[in-house]
C-alpha cells in the first residue's frame, strides 16, 4: 500500500505538497504527474540574506556533523563587537557525537571586506588566529593526535607540545598555537580555519506545527575541501552545514541547549538521533536553494522505485544564490544496487549507482546560445535547442559542453534520520571538491550533502519518462549523471564551474 500521508512538517515546509497522478494520455501509456512540493522556491520558505552579515553573537550546531575523513564534530563560535572570535569545536569517535575524543579552542580576529565576486550572496573575509588550544578527552585521541603529528618532521616538533600518554591529564588544555610558541601545528594535522575566508548570514521564517513561524538566523561559513592534503591552501567558493543563532534557532532541537552550554572542557554529548532503515522509495526533495563549490546553485529532486531499484533525478540550476534565475534543468534515470552497511562510515549505507538516459532542458537565452554553438551530434542530435525545450542527450552518449557523459556509474553513500519533527531525511554522499566524481570503491564519500526531505512516499514505477516533469533543478548526487567541471561555462555561462554533484 503506497504512504498516502505526508509527514506535517513536509506539508508546512513545502506548502501542501501533494502529488496528482493523471489518467494515462490517449494512445499512449505515460502518467503525467506534478508534485506540487515542487513549486519554485519563492513559493515555500523565504529567506533573507543580510548584507554586510551581523556577525555579533553565539552560534551553534544544531546536530552532529560529519565531515570528509570522516570527522564527527559540532561547533559552538561567538563573535564579539571588537571582531574578536572565540570557536569550540568538539570532535567524536562516534557518528552521533557521543563519545567526545578532543576538543579545539581557537581564538582569533575576523574583518568583513567585500562582496565575494565569485560566489554570488557572499562576504569575502580575512582571519587572524592568536591561540589554537586542544583538551584530550581519553587517551585514544591523544595517541591519535600524536601519531599524526609525528607522519612529519614539523608534525614532531609539534608532538613535543603534547604530554606521553601515561602522563596526559583529563582536561587540560595543551596549545598548538600561540603568540609564544614558534611553528605552526595546525597544518601538520590538516587543520584549518579557512572556513571563515566565506561568510553569509540569512533570516528565515521556520513553519512549526500548531504554532507561529518562528525567526531563524543561519551562518553559513565556507565549505571543507574533501581532501585533507588540500585544506590548507583551497579557499571556499561553497558553504558547509549552517551553524544557527543560539538565539533563533529551529525548535525543538534536543542538540541546541546541550552545544550552547558547552565548553571545551565539558563538551555536548547528544542523544543519539532516530536512526532510519534505509528506505528509499518515494519522492525526496531539497527543502531549499542548495550552494556547491564552484558557484553552483541548485535543487534537487529523486524518485526512487524501491521494488525495481531503479531512479529518476531532476536538478534545476540557477545563476544566484536564491534559485529564482534558473539557467537550465537536468534529468537523470538508472538503476542502483542494493546497499550494505559502510565499514568506514559507521551509520552510512554503500550504494552503486548507474545512469543510462539524460534530458537537458535550457532555460535561459545564454545557456540555449551555447547549446546551438557546440559542436554536432554532442549533445543530444541535431536541430535546434530553445528556451525551455527539454531535449534527449542519451543518444550522444550525454551532452559535451555541459560535461554529462554516458553511461556513467558511481560509488555512493547513503544514510535515512528523522528530525525532531517526525520528518524523514535522506543524507547523500557530498561530492569531491575538485570535481572528479566517486567512479571507483576508493573515491566512494566519507561525508554527506544537506539532507533531503521527504516528499511522498513509494512512488508509482514508470517505464517510460513522464511527459510532464516538475521543474525541479537537476544535479548529478545521487550516484549517476556525471558533470565534469568545463572551463566553457564561466565564459559563457557565468558561472565557475559546472561539475559533478
Amino acid at each position: 500500500m503506497l504512504a498516502a500521508m505526508l509527514p506535517y512538517a513536509c506539508v508546512l515546509v513545502l506548502f501542501g505538497a501533494h502529488t496528482a497522478l493523471a489518467a494515462g494520455e490517449a494512445g499512449g501509456s505515460r502518467l503525467h504527474w506534478e508534485p506540487r512540493c515542487q513549486r519554485p522556491l519563492t513559493d515555500r520558505v523565504p529567506s533573507t540574506a543580510i548584507l554586510p552579515p551581523r556577525l555579533n553573537g553565539p552560534w551553534i550546531s544544531t546536530g552532529c556533523e560529519v565531515r570528509p575523513g570522516p570527522e564527527f564534530l559540532t561547533r559552538a563560535y561567538t563573535f564579539y563587537p571588537s571582531r574578536l572570535f572565540r570557536a569550540h569545536q568538539f570532535y567524536y569517535e562516534d557518528p552521533f557525537c557521543g563519545e567526545p575524543a578532543h576538543s579545539l579552542l581557537v581564538k582569533g580576529k575576523v574583518r568583513l571586506r567585500r562582496a565575494s565576486w565569485v560566489t554570488r550572496g557572499a562576504t569575502e573575509a580575512d582571519y587572524y588566529l592568536h591561540k589554537v588550544g586542544i583538551v584530550f578527552h581519553n587517551r585514544r585521541a591523544l595517541l591519535d593526535v600524536t601519531g599524526r603529528l609525528n607522519q612529519t618532521r614539523a608534525g614532531r616538533d609539534c608532538a613535543r607540545r603534547l604530554p606521553p600518554a601515561r602522563a596526559w591529564l583529563p582536561g587540560a588544555l595543551y596549545e598548538l598555537r600561540s603568540a609564544r610558541a614558534q611553528g605552526d601545528c595546525l597544518e601538520a594535522l590538516g587543520l584549518s580555519m579557512h572556513e571563515l575566508s566565506l561568510v553569509r548570514v540569512q533570516r528565515r521564517l521556520q513553519p512549526q506545527p500548531r504554532a507561529a513561524p518562528r525567526l531563524v538566523e543561519e551562518l553559513y561559513l565556507g565549505d571543507i575541501h574533501t581532501d585533507r592534503a588540500e585544506r590548507r591552501h583551497y579557499r571556499p567558493t561553497g558553504y558547509q552545514r549552517p551553524l544557527q543563532s543560539a538565539l533563533h534557532h529551529v525548535r525543538p532541537c534536543p542538540a541546541c541547549g546541550l552545544i550552547a552550554r558547552s565548553d571545551v572542557h565539558h563538551p555536548p554529548v547528544l542523544p543519539p538521533p532516530l536512526a532510519l532503515p534505509l528506505r528509499l522509495g518515494g519522492w525526496w526533495v531539497s527543502s531549499g536553494c542548495e550552494v556547491r563549490p564552484a558557484v553552483l546553485f541548485l535543487t534537487r529532486l529523486f524518485t526512487f522505485h524501491g521494488h525495481s531499484r531503479s531512479w529518476e533525478g531532476y536538478y534545476h540550476h540557477f545563476s544566484d544564490p536564491a534559485c529564482q534565475q534558473p539557467t537550465f534543468t537536468v534529468y537523470a534515470a538508472g538503476r542502483y544496487t542494493r546497499g550494505t552497511p559502510s565499514t568506514r562510515v559507521r551509520g552510512g549505507t554503500e550504494l552503486v549507482f548507474e545512469v543510462t538516459r539524460a534530458h537537458v532542458t535550457p532555460m535561459d537565452q545564454v545557456t540555449t546560445a551555447m547549446l546551438n554553438f557546440s559542436e554536432p551530434r554532442s549533445c543530444g542530435g541535431a536541430g535546434a535547442w530553445s528556451v525551455g525545450t527539454e531535449r534527449d542527450v542519451t543518444a550522444t552518449n550525454g551532452c559535451l559542453p555541459l560535461g554529462i557523459r554516458l553511461p556513467h556509474v558511481e560509488y555512493e553513500l547513503f544514510k535515512m534520520e528523522q528530525d525532531p519533527l517526525g520528518q524523514s531525511l535522506l543524507f547523500i554522499g557530498q561530492r569531491p571538491t575538485d570535481g572528479s566524481s566517486p567512479d571507483t570503491p576508493e573515491k566512494r564519500p566519507t561525508s554527506y550533502q544537506a539532507p533531503l526531505v521527504l516528499c511522498r512516499g513509494e512512488a508509482p514505477d514508470f517505464s517510460r519518462p513522464p511527459q510532464h516533469r516538475p521543474s525541479l533543478q537537476k544535479h548529478p548526487s545521487t550516484g549517476g549523471l556525471h558533470v565534469a567541471p568545463l572551463p566553457l561555462l564561466p565564459l559563457v555561462l557565468g558561472l565557475a564551474f559546472l561539475y559533478w554533484l
